[in-house]
């Protein structure tokens, strides 16, 4: 019987680059401070939380394909790069990579597009292919080593979820060795003017999450057990069904037949996608209304990252097992346009 395990965690966010930075900003749980954006055609700017600049900057940003990327492949590679690092030697095999979005390059997209209205015939081909959304893939695949498949999943937060469940498929299937699985987006004043249109409370957020996977084997004695890692002793128990919407299926119901999908755990620790957003929340909300576990809710403290933000929840709960302090965590995400699903982690050897 093999087992999927997590062995490394990258995060960048509004709290800085790094997990330590994300780590002390979700423990505070005080709502890091916001930014104005200007919104083109308005007077009154929009607010988010970009992500700071990393200073100084990483070795890997002096890579050749890195050169003109935009900040939702620049945030993934940085991710990643922390991942892997934890996860040495692991990570020096066979490496499969899905990254995750829902708006993807979103500020090139808006300057390509922004000139080809003004001017067509001068639009600048520098910018178009970093457009497309399947770039940010690309770059990070040729930035990291050993990399024999890479994907792009597309969809709203909870296909970062959908991702894991597919880097386990290949680990089991034994089409790679290691799998690394990223959510990213950038802040914008494209992606902040829909969040607020949606809820005028919400508050785009910029960053990214990644989570190393790899699989453990139980060999007969004397013989070679597969890879191991001596930190990996959180295990990937659980992803649910995705419950999608439809006219038969709202967000409040799918959020409910999400929670009734996830395993009970005493002591357990939730990782929800609340962000203090009342309309928003509503179906989350009610759907964990009688939740009297701890938890902890990064999207309150850093913002709306989006694909970014259902990666940070399962960092948290990856971080916070890792602790020691809880048997296990569940991680709540409840999508803006498409799906609910959820996730189980636990540490420790199954009894």
């Amino acid at each position: 019987m093999s087992r999927v395990l997590v062995v490394g965690l990258g995060a960048v966010s509004p709290a800085g680059w790094g997990v330590p930075a994300f780590r002390d900003a979700v423990g505070r749980g005080n709502a890091l401070p916001t930014t104005a954006l200007p919104r083109p055609g308005w007077t009154k700017p929009l607010a988010i939380r970009p992500v700071p600049e990393c200073q100084p900057p990483p070795a890997w940003s002096r890579h050749p394909r890195l050169r003109r990327c935009s900040a939702v492949t620049s945030q993934a590679v940085g991710a990643a790069h922390e991942a892997l690092q934890q996860a040495a030697p692991v990570a020096r095999t066979r490496l499969g990579v899905i990254v995750c979005l829902q708006g993807g390059s979103v500020h090139y997209t808006s300057r390509f597009f922004d000139e080809v209205l003004k001017e067509p015939a001068v639009a600048s081909p520098i910018l178009f292919p970093e457009t497309v959304l399947a770039a940010p893939a690309s770059h990070v695949a040729t930035v990291l080593p050993n990399v024999l498949r890479v994907e792009t999943l597309l969809g709203d937060p909870g296909t970062f979820l959908q991702g894991l469940a597919f880097a386990a498929e290949w680990l089991l299937d034994d089409q790679v060795d290691c799998a690394l699985v990223i959510g990213s987006e950038e802040a914008n004043w494209l992606l902040a003017d829909g969040l607020w249109v949606m809820d005028h409370r919400s508050v785009m957020a910029g960053g990214a999450g990644a989570l190393c996977l790899t699989r453990e084997f139980e060999a007969p004695a004397g013989q070679t057990s597969g890879l191991r890692s001596p930190t990996a002793t959180i295990e990937l128990a659980r992803i649910t069904d995705a419950f999608t919407y439809s006219r038969r299926l709202d967000r409040a119901h799918a959020a409910r037949q999400m929670r009734a999908a996830m395993p009970a755990g005493a002591g357990f620790l939730l990782c929800d996608g609340l962000q203090d957003c009342p309309r928003t929340d509503a179906p989350e909300a009610a759907a964990w209304h009688d939740w009297t576990g701890p938890r902890l809710s990064p999207k309150r403290v850093l913002g709306e990252g989006l694909m970014a933000a259902s990666a940070w929840q399962c960092v948290a709960a990856c971080d916070a097992l890792a602790t020691g302090s809880f048997p296990g965590a569940l991680v709540s995400v409840v999508g803006c346009n498409q799906q609910a699903i959820g996730a189980c982690f636990t540490t420790g050897r199954p009894q």
